[in-house]
Formats: C-alpha cells, sequence, structure tokens
C-alpha cells in the first residue's frame, strides 16, 4: 500500500439520503441568529469565575463586596464578571440606598446550572 492511498478517506459506493429526515429536521431548526444567540449564552457558561458567581447568587442574593470577599477576589474582577452576566440576562440587580444586590435572573437560569451539575455528575 502506497503512502497516498493512506490519507485519502473511505468513500461510499452508495448515497442515500434520507429526505424527509432531513426536510423535517431543516424544518426545526433555528434561524442562524438564534443559534448565534445561543452559542454566545453557552460562552458565557465558560468562564469558572462567573460559574462560581452564579453558583454563589444560586445560594442567595449579595452585593459585590460580599462575593469578593467571598471568593477571595477583588471587587473590580467581580464587577466586570458581573457586567457580562447582566448583558447575557443571567443576574438581575435591585438598588438598596447605596448598596446593589445581584441575584440570578429567574428560573432558567436555575436550571440551566442543575442541569449542568447533573450532565458533570454522570
Amino acid at each position: 500500500m502506497e503512502d497516498d492511498e493512506l490519507l485519502e478517506p473511505e468513500r461510499c459506493e452508495f448515497i442515500h439520503v434520507h429526505e424527509d429526515v432531513v426536510e423535517q429536521v431543516k424544518g426545526n431548526m433555528p434561524d442562524d441568529e438564534t443559534l448565534y444567540d445561543l452559542a454566545d449564552l453557552f460562552r458565557i457558561f465558560a468562564d469558572s469565575t462567573r460559574i462560581k458567581i452564579l453558583y454563589v447568587l444560586f445560594e442567595s442574593e449579595m452585593c459585590v463586596c460580599d462575593i469578593a470577599q467571598l471568593l477571595g477576589m477583588t471587587q473590580s474582577a467581580i464587577s466586570h464578571q458581573l457586567r457580562a452576566l447582566k448583558q447575557s440576562k443571567l443576574v438581575k440587580y435591585r438598588r438598596e440606598g447605596k448598596t446593589v444586590f445581584y441575584s440570578l435572573a429567574d428560573s432558567h437560569v436555575r436550571t440551566i446550572l442543575d442541569q449542568g451539575m447533573e450532565h458533570v455528575g454522570e
């Protein structure tokens, strides 16, 4: 066998496309913009600091100072990550005087975290 033969991929002799399946799936596919937004959402979860912050907020509403103390990070670093989480609509905030308290945006965020932990634990 020559080297060129090793590099060439195998080819099927017969190609049969299951048109009905392809059309059904194609009809159910979200548009590209929606899939881009979904990929962007999952990108937010790809940072362990943001995951830690989400888990902190899973347990309790907290201010930046408390989150920074708990995670052993600077307030600036926490604020930077909270900004990204707010932009992705994963956290919300409320003001009480000069203090801003953060919490998870809604039950969907809890579900995403729960499902992720369940998957990792399998």
